[in-house]
This record gives structure tokens, C-alpha cells and sequence, in this order.
């Protein structure tokens, strides 16, 4: 730590970027930004093991998109911390126009000829927000997490596609990228350390890893039926 007190440069922040739990979606449709998608109670449970991993760290603050499965989430971590949780519109899930659809393996809107137009460019993506709009309010959004934690730490609950989209910017990786290889499964800390204002180092764990589901880990194969998408 610098010696002069008006120098933060020398402060350590570490900001944890967590993607909600499991979500109760039974008709398996890619939910996106849709209002009344609720954690399952397997969701819960991860809610719980993560909160009971972070009980002994230095948070002091905690932040949530604002749909219902990832302010479910946080709000067990900021009850173990004595926190009101804060939420942070920057933090949504990306914006998709197969929202309200099913997206599985052999079935669903990849299916309709209809839909075949937006699949046209990967690398924007043609088929929604924009990469880099998604870096540039998820960078945004944990700039300003760092700023009120300054010294301590912050837990943000956010979504898969924008966390990965974040870690990817930072790590220096191209942000078109297979999804079947995201780092970023259900419950998981995507967690980066700041010194002073520059992000030094990204780390990754998974504190529910045992409860999520074999065929959402990452790098499983899909399951006809069992999509991945829409667990976002």
C-alpha cells in the first residue's frame, strides 16, 4: 500500500461477478429479460452455498441485475453481510430476439426458416445486444462496484452471456466465441482484483459446482431436450 494517503493506486478491490442460480423454467424457453423467472429450489440452494463461501470475505457491497433470478440470488449473500442490496441496471441479461422461445438441441426456433435471418453475423451477434455494448455497460457497472467497495469487496449477481463478454474484453479474447465453452456456470464467481483502478488479475470458481446439473457444466455436451441456452 502507498504510504500517502491521497494515493489510491496501491488499494486492492476485488469485485465478484456471480451468475444466478438455476431457474424454475419447466416449458425450457430461452427467458432473456422476461419479468416472473424465479429460482428453482435447487436455484436456491446455490444461492445458499455461495453465500455460506463468501461469509468470511470482506464484502461490502453487493449488487443485483434487476430480474428476479439474480436479485434472488444476491439477496442471501447480503443478509449474511448485514447489506441492503443494491441494484444495477448495467448487470441485465443480454438483450436476444429468441426471448420467449424454446432453443434446444434438434428442436425449437433454429428449426423455423423464419428465424434463419438473424443468425446471419456471429460475430456482432446478428440475433441480439451487441457485444460491445454489453463490454461497455458490464465495465460500467463494475467500475462503479470497485469505486464503493474501494479496499474491500463487492459481489455483482449478473448473467452468463455478459459476465463471459466482460472476462473476455479483460482477458484480451475475441468476444464472438462458442457458447458450448463459456467458463460461467450456474452459481460460479467470475472475480476480479483491481489495484487502484487497473484490473491486475480475473479468477474463477465454482462454490455449487456438486448441485448443477451434469449437462449444464461447461464443456458438457448438449442434450436434446435439455438445452443450455436457456440458462442463462
Amino acid at each position: 500500500m502507498s504510504d500517502n494517503p491521497t494515493d489510491n493506486t496501491g488499494d486492492i478491490t476485488v469485485v465478484h461477478v456471480m451468475r444466478h442460480g438455476e431457474v424454475a423454467n419447466p416449458e425450457g424457453v430461452l427467458y432473456g429479460r422476461l419479468p416472473g423467472y424465479h429460482l428453482s429450489e435447487l436455484g436456491r440452494q446455490m444461492a445458499d452455498r455461495v453465500a455460506e463461501h463468501l461469509s468470511s470475505r470482506d464484502v461490502t457491497h453487493v449488487v443485483a441485475s434487476p430480474l428476479e433470478r439474480a436479485q434472488e440470488t444476491a439477496t442471501p449473500i447480503a443478509k449474511a453481510h448485514g447489506l441492503d442490496l443494491a441494484t444495477d441496471g448495467r448487470l441485465i441479461e443480454a438483450d436476444n430476439v429468441f426471448q420467449g422461445k424454446t432453443f434446444g438441441v434438434g428442436d425449437g426456433a433454429l428449426k423455423k426458416p423464419g428465424n434463419w435471418k438473424y443468425l446471419v453475423n456471429p460475430f456482432r451477434p446478428s440475433w441480439g445486444e451487441p457485444y460491445v455494448d454489453q463490454v461497455v455497460r458490464m465495465v460500467a457497472a463494475l467500475d462503479a462496484a470497485k469505486d464503493v467497495a474501494r479496499g474491500h469487496e463487492a459481489v455483482l449477481v449478473s448473467h452468463q452471456l455478459p459476465i463471459w463478454i466482460v472476462r473476455s474484453y479483460v482477458e484480451r479474447r475475441r468476444l464472438w466465441h462458442d457458447p458450448r465453452k463459456r467458463q460461467c456456470t450456474l452459481a460460479s464467481l467470475t472475480s476480479f482484483t483491481y489495484r487502484g483502478d487497473k484490473i491486475v488479475s480475473v479468477g474463477y470458481t465454482e462454490p455449487a459446482r456438486d448441485l448443477v446439473p451434469a449437462h449444464l457444466l461447461a464443456g458438457a455436451k448438449p442434450v436434446k431436450g435439455k438445452s443450455k441456452a436457456f440458462g442463462a
